[in-house]
């Protein structure tokens, strides 16, 4: 289980170009802008210029979504949380965003509507979070 990172980036919302370059920032473990653009341009049906992808960097590293680092004549560019650790967090967001807006009656309605296999997933669910929780009490 992917626990919630402590750090978190500033905006989680990212636009296609954005969530596609922190994929293969992800990918890459350490990108340049450099990598990333030849590795975009590989699709010759694309075009996006060098510095395009340059402003997107900036953009990933001002929402909290990179770390640069200039190394000599070039920026080396880094995740600051892994890809399970943004899904994590979208999820979270999700869940979140569901209970505040729904009153109990929608909530139980949801649920009422969940299907034998969904249920089995929430009840696998919860085992796992229970067993997370006394492996936690047992560390304290």
């Amino acid at each position: 289980m992917t626990p919630l990172p402590n750090y978190r980036p500033k905006q989680l919302s990212l636009g296609p170009l954005e969530a596609e370059i922190l994929h293969i920032v992800w990918e890459l473990g350490t990108a340049t802008t450099k990598d990333v653009h030849e590795r975009i341009m590989t699709d010759p049906d694309r075009e996006l210029t060098y510095s395009s992808v340059t402003t997107v960097l900036r953009r990933l590293s001002e929402k909290g979504w990179l770390a640069c680092d200039k190394t000599k004549r070039s920026f080396a560019w880094q995740p600051l949380i892994s890809r399970q650790q943004a899904e994590a967090l979208k999820a979270y967001q999700q869940l979140q965003q569901f209970l505040a807006s729904a009153n109990p009656d929608i909530v139980a309605a949801f649920a009422d509507s969940l299907d034998s296999a969904s249920c089995e997933q929430l009840e696998a669910i919860a085992l796992r979070i229970m067993a997370v929780r006394k492996a936690r009490e047992e560390q304290q």
